[in-house]
């Protein structure tokens, strides 16, 4: 019986230790994870949206930048601050980032790239113009953190195509102090580009590009983007980062042969093309032929395996969305049209 008592006694001073140790726990949790100012640019876009749900349901501060006022209600909706202003306006950046514990700064889509009037040279200037802005309101605001979205490829100084402005803003970026923490996201292609093969697998019955076959392709989820984005808002580390983003390597065939048994065409491949065809499928399609020739160049790259190289040095774990689920939207969207 004393035994016993005795054993009591050492299960309930356990318990009080666990209980006791659970509590130190929280605590630390809860200071490392205390709530942030943090100011989210790309408007409601594909990263930006599910970024700011998650940054506002972990309890953050989330200010937003958009140019489209109509924006404002869904902003405020979502529970954020909506700021209204362009990413061309420095000193609206500066004012917006001011007091802010952590930016968010990307790179919007520059023009219509189906607009035969929007040259790469175009694009180029703007994007470059746009980091230059973001680097001198980080200066003149006073931030300490920055999470800039990068892209695979934005290592390579030739051979990327349009990449390229993600080559250069990384080393606009890196001029900073280096008293600037910065995170260099480099995502992988976005599942979202494979609904450019919705109509040619509807009519032709094939997915065709300059990269096919058994070539290797890492795709991304925007989900996942978002999730690695709000780790590096939230990160302590100091200094400078560079992180690939993934959820998942597959072959061209191997990727067809999902997207083809979620539309009812399980035979479905994709082809690899020449440099000639696949410049002439985007002027085809009224691209400007300046343009074209970039993202001939990066399929090429993909295509030789060139452009996974450092990636394939650096490789990150997985994110938790697959193209089996993602081709449950393509198909939605599929059938549809």
């Amino acid at each position: 019986m004393q035994g016993r008592i005795c054993l009591d006694c050492v299960t309930s001073f356990l318990d009080s230790v666990m209980l006791i140790f659970c509590q130190c726990m929280n605590f630390v949790a809860q200071k490392n994870n205390k709530a942030m100012k943090i100011t989210v640019t790309g408007s409601l876009g594909y990263i930006s949206t599910p970024l700011i749900k998650e940054l506002v349901k972990k309890g953050h501060a989330v200010t937003v930048i958009s140019s489209n006022a109509e924006k404002q209600a869904a902003i405020e909706a979502m529970g954020a601050k909506a700021a209204i202003g362009t990413i061309e306006d420095v000193d609206f950046l500066t004012d917006t980032f001011k007091g802010a514990d952590a930016v968010y700064c990307m790179l919007a889509p520059y023009g219509n790239f189906g607009d035969p009037k929007n040259d790469a040279a175009a694009v180029i200037k703007r994007a470059d113009e746009v980091a230059h802005n973001y680097v001198k309101a980080i200066n003149e605001s006073g931030v300490k953190r920055v999470v800039y979205l990068s892209s695979i490829g934005a290592d390579m100084q030739i051979g990327a195509g349009l990449i390229i402005i993600h080559h250069h803003g990384e080393n606009t970026f890196g001029k900073l102090p280096s008293d600037v923490n910065i995170s260099f996201l480099r995502p992988s292609g976005f599942y979202k580009n494979l609904f450019a093969y919705v109509n040619p697998i509807k009519n032709e019955n094939v997915i065709a590009a300059r990269y096919g076959g058994e070539d290797m392709n890492v795709f991304v989820s925007n989900f996942d983007i978002a999730d690695a984005a709000v780790e590096e808002l939230e990160s302590q580390d100091s200094g400078r980062k560079v992180r690939y983003v993934a959820s998942e390597e597959l072959t061209c065939n191997e990727a067809a042969g999902i997207l083809g048994a979620a539309v009812g065409k399980p035979d479905l491949k994709w082809n690899s093309i020449s440099d000639d065809e696949q410049l002439q499928v985007y002027t085809s399609h009224g691209m400007n032929e300046s343009l074209a020739l970039q993202f001939v160049e990066m399929n090429a790259s993909i295509h030789s395996g060139k452009f996974y190289e450092d990636y394939n040095r650096h490789k990150p774990t997985f994110g938790k969305v697959k193209l089996k689920e993602f081709a449950k939207e393509f198909a939605a969207v599929y059938h549809q049209q």
